[in-house]
């Protein structure tokens, strides 16, 4: 295995040296006053990378179930735990009535 360096060095570089903003990346730039945003960013780097956020995401839980059950609900194939899923919610459905 490599030793790590005590020390990392980075090359300096000048701020001057960075590009000008044009007027269109003032424009769509996040502006913030005192740590607080009062304008969000705007453009295509500000969408967010994967799938969108559900408005009630499903919870992943642990369940005990007689081995029966489990190999019958497994037997149904891939999706079980969504059939799974909708039986309850059917059988809620029916005992709320």
């Amino acid at each position: 295995m490599t030793k790590r360096p005590e020390k990392f060095e980075s090359a300096w570089v000048d701020p001057d040296d960075a590009p000008e903003w044009s007027d269109d990346a003032f424009a769509r730039a996040e502006v913030a006053v005192g740590g607080e945003v009062v304008k969000p960013a705007e453009g295509t780097l500000t969408r967010r990378r994967g799938r969108p956020k559900l408005d009630a995401p499903k919870r992943q839980i642990s369940v005990r179930l007689d081995a029966d059950v489990l190999q019958g609900l497994r037997g149904l194939g891939a999706g079980w735990q969504g059939e799974m899923n909708r039986a309850l919610r059917e059988w809620l459905e029916r005992r709320r009535a």
